[in-house]
């Protein structure tokens, strides 16, 4: 469906500002969707700060990209320069729609939006960090949460069970918010998350880095290694586990973060030393560690609607997650996977001992959630529904 609004631009096509904090999250979390946009009628403008991600990204998508350095830790005097520096942009673009992720820039983005009386602007949540914080810091980020909203005029969770908690929390009033088709910021590369698509040399080269043994069996977790991806429990879990099954390994894919969130010495200690424990720094080749794990194993504290959940599932591995908005939307219990108390370390190596002696029982329920996931979450169609929204905001009377 091809928008028909004729924008005041010369070239009769729709100015569109996409902002995330850091290019990761262009790259990883909206990839694809900048380029569809731009060839649906929309000149497309990228904005984050810098990062190596950056390159890939314009490369990637075909769009401009500005950089702005936005942080994501709280630095009032850095961010309020990244403001300015954005209400510049704006000025300049005369954007038709500002679309923000991410928190510091959708606090920036819809701050300076309104400020330029942007007439659409959305600001899309895919998690909430104050859904793990207490005392000040969670009233402080619950603050920072209703100035974003305030600044949007429309607010999209990612997944119903986090519109559940917003609505709760009383952060915006209820007409600024819906969630686009059944959730998920971007879909999922069907194409991509395919056995039937694997290089078999890539499949090879994987297997040698981990000394891959068809007798043992694997436990995966996907992230970065902090304290709110339930990483703590999950060694832990594990090393106990590990005693009663020799021939159990645990491969952890992520980067250590030192200045958010950073795990205790004592966690990176025993990820370091285990000879169990199997730790790749970064890879672009995920799927290929999905389909060679027995179990996925996904603990985290906070979601918003979890792309590696969509991911593993695609690819028929069975899951094991906390129960926690965004994780509930794609895991029913005992029916598309297992669910485990949040940051429960006894809860998740019961979890997980039940799994090891049920497997095929697991691998019935992953068949469930690899139909169900196939049917709703193609990127295309996620895509589709985010340009239909669009097309009915720019023409209202339609």
């Amino acid at each position: 469906m091809y928008l028909v609004v004729k924008p005041k631009n010369l070239n009769n096509r729709i100015k569109l500002i996409r902002i995330t904090t850091v290019p990761m999250a262009l790259k990883f979390l909206l990839p694809g969707q900048m380029q569809y946009m731009s060839q649906h009628g929309f000149d497309v403008t990228m904005i984050s700060a810098d990062g190596i991600e950056r390159n890939d990204v314009i490369q990637n998508e075909g769009c401009p990209h500005l950089i702005v350095p936005m942080t994501r830790q709280i630095t009032p005097l850095k961010d309020l320069q990244c403001l300015w520096q954005l209400i510049k942009i704006f000025k300049k673009i005369e954007p038709d729609i500002v679309h923000t992720h991410t928190p510091k820039a959708g606090l920036l983005g819809m701050l300076a939006a309104k400020i330029c009386r942007v007439k659409i602007r959305i600001h899309t949540v895919a998690g909430l960090p104050l859904m793990v914080e207490r005392g000040f810091k969670f009233q402080l980020l619950k603050l920072v949460e209703k100035i974003t909203y305030w600044g949007a005029n429309h607010v999209w969770p990612n997944s119903y069970s986090l519109l559940k908690y917003i609505k709760q929390q009383r952060l915006t009033s209820q007409k600024k918010l819906k969630v686009i088709s059944k959730g998920s910021s971007n879909g999922i590369n069907l194409q991509r998350f395919n056995k039937a698509n694997f290089s078999d040399g890539i499949f090879e080269e994987i297997k040698k880095s981990i000394d891959y043994n068809n007798n043992t069996q694997y436990l995966l977790t996907i992230g970065r290694l902090v304290k709110d991806k339930g990483i703590i429990e999950l060694v832990q879990a594990f090393k106990n586990i590990n005693t009663h099954y020799k021939n159990l390994k645990l491969i952890l894919v992520g980067k250590y973060e030192a200045e958010l969130d950073a795990l205790p010495e004592y966690i990176i200690n025993e990820i370091e030393n285990n000879p169990n424990i199997i730790h790749i720094n970064w890879s672009n080749h995920v799927e290929y560690y999905m389909a060679l794990a027995t179990i996925f194993v996904f603990p985290s504290h906070r979601e918003g609607f979890p792309n590696v959940l969509l991911q593993a599932g695609a690819l028929g591995t069975p899951i094991i997650c906390t129960a926690i908005a965004g994780n509930v939307d794609i895991i029913k219990n005992n029916k598309t996977g297992i669910l485990c108390a949040v940051s429960n370390e006894v809860d998740l190596q019961h979890k997980i001992n039940f799994a090891l002696q049920n497997i095929a029982l697991l691998q019935a329920m992953a068949a469930t959630l690899k139909t169900h996931i196939h049917t709703f979450y193609s990127r295309d169609i996620v895509w589709q529904a985010i340009l239909n929204e669009y097309e009915t905001l720019l023409n209202p009377t339609k």
